[in-house]
């Protein structure tokens, strides 16, 4: 298992970042992710808690399942199926307010599932390929919300 963490300070507030991040056909503005569709409402708020999406980015499809919405401070989801198959344990977004703006820490934790080659070269493979594509993603992502929620420049 790898776990990989991204941090962004975006320049807004924590709560304009937290509705900005949950709701994740906003992703497409990011241009490793080609499609997000949210598949079932959560409980309460269409990105809350049971929610269902799924998620076509450059690095493969996911299908996730929120498990907390504590707006605006965090958000955890699991991935229930994905391609390429995946192990999946965490996910989570964290937003904390910091100097003006939104500390955004986003954490998976997670290996790609290859029965045949065995535990080492698995965890491997997670390490020197998912892991730097999952940092890319993430970071492309966290770049997209602080271009759209940037103060308008005058």
């Amino acid at each position: 298992m790898e776990t990989v963490t991204v941090e962004r300070v975006i320049a807004a507030p924590v709560e304009d970042v937290f509705r900005w991040l949950t709701t994740t056909t906003r992703y497409e503005a990011s241009p490793l992710v080609l499609r997000c569709r949210l598949t079932r409402p959560g409980a309460g708020a269409p990105y809350g808690v049971g929610a269902v999406r799924r998620h076509l980015w450059l690095i493969g499809w996911f299908e996730e399942r929120i498990t907390r919405y504590d707006p605006p401070y965090a958000t955890e989801y699991t991935v229930v199926r994905s391609l390429p198959p995946s192990r999946h344990e965490l996910g989570r977004m964290t937003f904390t307010e910091a100097g003006g703006g939104t500390l955004v820490r986003w954490t998976t934790r997670a290996e790609i599932r290859v029965p045949l080659l065995g535990a080492g070269p698995t965890r491997r493979l997670t390490r020197l390929i998912a892991r730097p594509l999952i940092t890319r993603a993430f970071g492309s992502i966290l770049d997209a919300a602080a271009t759209a929620l940037a103060p308008p420049v005058r």
